[in-house]
């Protein structure tokens, strides 16, 4: 092969190379250019709404451009999540996901898109511990309560959840299991009514985050039974954890995190990565989710995408194991 057309090949490769450079180097820079739209697939006033807005307000005042919440709730994040996935990947359109779309991969497999095609990670936010809850109502003081209750009477009692394949769904279930217990699941459109109908009697428990459940333990409008965690919540440090108040092993959490439509441009999700994970880790920022009973959880892209595998395996097993189905 003559030389001259080995330097002419040699060149024009990595002439692509420097074009594609500059060109990621173009897109990371000049983005945002214009809103940027983050998809929550849950109703408002839960913690995914709370923190996408939170998210929001901060990548908006570091990247000087609006991040503009929009929330399509139903089909337990179905709705909202395919709406995302056929979305230009342009970086314009963000997706707040949670453990509800890892879990969804294997309790809803017909789904009109799947997560680790359609989508790229971008980074994770924080994660939570779970509470359970009861309505003061009910006879329900401790654990032991509402084991020895649901065994008397199997079916009899409820709980409430903001909708197949949450974190609150799934909590129960994960609970109905390792108990050996049999209770009845029902099914919100997102978490406000079904802590409203907790509040007011209409349903006897539900598992819900720490985050949006503490205010309503300690103003008395329901009663703390356990929190979920490996160890005691640091925002309610007298409520025993399932684990040691009688189903040893139980751990439940719900984890947030931003997404993006599959093909998006590299160097955009770095930007929003190395962005979202300075947010996360600010001094002030983890002061304020501490109080609130989160915890900051910072990933490069690769490192959230391997997390978002181990998760939907681990709830495939779960899944598969406990026979969870849906209602």
């Amino acid at each position: 092969m003559p030389s001259r057309f080995i330097a002419t090949l040699t060149g024009a490769l990595l002439a692509a190379v420097l074009g594609a450079s500059v060109q990621a180097q173009a897109q990371s820079a000049g983005y945002p250019n214009h809103p940027v739209k983050i998809i929550v697939p849950f109703a408002t006033g839960g913690p995914a709404d709370n923190y996408a807005r939170f998210i929001a307000q901060r990548l908006q005042d570091s990247l000087g451009q609006s991040f503009v919440v929009d929330n399509k709730p139903g089909a337990g994040s179905v709705i909202g999540t395919d709406l995302a996935a056929k979305a230009t990947p342009d970086g314009y359109t963000l997706l707040l996901m949670s453990n509800t779309q890892t879990v969804n991969e294997s309790l809803i497999p017909n789904k009109p898109y799947a997560l680790m095609r359609d989508f790229v990670g971008i980074a994770p936010i924080n994660y939570s511990d779970l509470v359970l809850v009861a309505n003061p109502g009910a006879g329900l003081n401790t654990l032991a309560d509402v084991l020895k209750q649901a065994k008397a009477a199997p079916g009899k009692l409820n709980y409430a959840s903001s909708g197949p394949g949450t974190p609150y769904h799934m909590a129960g279930e994960l609970f109905k299991s390792m108990g050996k217990i049999s209770m009845v699941h029902i099914p919100y459109k997102g978490s406000s009514g079904a802590r409203t109908d907790v509040i007011g009697g209409q349903v006897d428990m539900m598992f819900d985050a720490v985050t949006t459940m503490t205010e309503q333990v300690k103003a008395g409008k329901v009663k703390a039974i356990a929190t979920t965690g490996k160890q005691r919540s640091d925002v309610l440090p007298d409520v025993p954890t399932v684990s040691e108040a009688g189903v040893p092993g139980y751990e439940a959490t719900i984890w947030l995190g931003v997404m993006a439509p599959k093909g998006t441009p590299k160097a955009v999700v770095d930007k929003l990565n190395e962005t979202i994970s300075k947010i996360a880790s600010q001094a002030e920022v983890k002061q304020i989710w501490s109080k609130q009973g989160a915890v900051p959880l910072v990933m490069s892209p690769p490192q959230f995408e391997k997390y978002l595998n181990d998760d939907i395996a681990k709830w495939t097993n779960v899944i598969k194991t406990a026979g969870i189905k849906l209602d």
